[in-house]
């Protein structure tokens, strides 16, 4: 990719003053957006600039707005690189221009938030210039914020043993098409695997994650040696963690395309099902400097989640998961 961090060398001190000063993206959807420092490293072992972030986030909007508008946004700001821990930030600062569209939402213990949202290309470049590095958005749209639109299973490895991620994955994948839903799958750029079955609006979280509960339950029980849904990491006894406390109110994951904050700036992608069959899938394999090939010769996979909604399956009396202990994520906020 070329062209946000693209300059002409300069004596030092007009080189610095034009690094600060210089538009570096003239205009995105009609918003004139200055990407400061564009040379400044955020990928320290990588050499991956604050630039190419923001021109990978730019190239890729036309995919990745689809799978992100109109969903609450939790920030992972990283201004002096990833060397350094993350800013998490869920508040839309009020330096943030008046364009970008917002949301203010109920927090649990009372009061509110308001959150940015992302609804256009100059939204994610301009979360690129404030050193935004990953973007989490919530499973529920702000149409209805207490009642989700995705039920989603996060496949933790305990180990590098990326065959059982992708062996369970189509496991998931078949229990869920049983159940008459509609999964896909995303690599996390990080060491699994997350898959998705989008839902039609309706449930609250509380029923979404009971449903994702017992699911998981049922998947764990049928391979006790590998599988486990317990939350607490030092009873997994090395094995791969079924989790499903994202499926909670104000709760987050990783956007489709967004990138991580690690080593080679891997991207959380969006795969087709014949791709985890493959043993050559690494959940972190496309990084934001391999990505224009990749898209070149791949379609979304995702591109029909939208009209893939199915109603949640209810669950009768014999299939209600063991809730028992504190389980994380559990959404207690009643319905409206």
């Amino acid at each position: 990719m070329q062209g946000l961090n693209t300059l002409t060398p300069t004596r030092p001190r007009k080189r610095e003053r034009e690094l600060q000063e210089r538009p570096t993206i003239p205009l995105v959807d009609g918003h004139e957006i200055t990407v400061t420092h564009p040379d400044k490293i955020l990928f320290p072992d990588d050499g991956i600039t604050k630039g190419e972030l923001a021109e990978y986030y730019q190239l890729i909007a036309k995919r990745m707005l689809p799978h992100v508008r109109d969903r609450p946004l939790h920030m992972n700001r990283f201004p002096g690189g990833i060397q350094y821990n993350p800013i998490q930030q869920k508040r839309v600062p009020d330096s943030f221009p008046a364009w970008i569209k917002r949301t203010t939402l109920d927090l649990q213990r009372g009061g509110t938030i308001t959150h940015a949202v992302i609804d256009n290309a100059a939204s994610l470049v301009y979360l690129a210039q404030y050193n935004v590095v990953t973007v989490h958005v919530w499973l529920s749209c702000i149409q209805a914020p207490n009642q989700p639109d995705q039920v989603m299973f996060d496949l933790d490895p305990a180990d590098e043993d990326f065959s059982l991620v992708r062996k369970t994955a189509l496991t998931l994948k078949a229990l869920l098409e049983e159940l008459k839903l509609v999964p896909f799958v995303k690599t996390t750029g990080s060491r699994g695997l997350h898959v998705i079955a989008p839902i039609t609006v309706g449930p609250t979280f509380e029923e979404v994650h009971r449903f994702a509960d017992a699911v998981a339950q049922r998947l764990a029980a049928a391979d006790t040696k590998h599988l486990t849904t317990e939350f607490t990491k030092q009873k997994r006894e090395g094995r791969l963690f079924l989790d499903v406390n994202r499926n909670a109110y104000a709760q987050t994951a990783v956007a489709p395309y967004a990138v991580r904050a690690r080593r080679g700036a891997p991207i959380a992608m969006p795969i087709t099902w014949s791709e985890v069959e493959s043993d050559g899938l690494r959940p972190d394999g496309i990084g934001i400097r391999n990505v224009t090939e990749w898209l070149r010769h791949h379609d979304d996979p995702w591109k029909s989640i939208e009209r893939s909604k199915k109603p949640l399956p209810p669950l009768n009396q014999s299939e209600q998961p063991d809730r028992s202990g504190r389980r994380k994520g559990v959404s207690r906020k009643p319905p409206p």
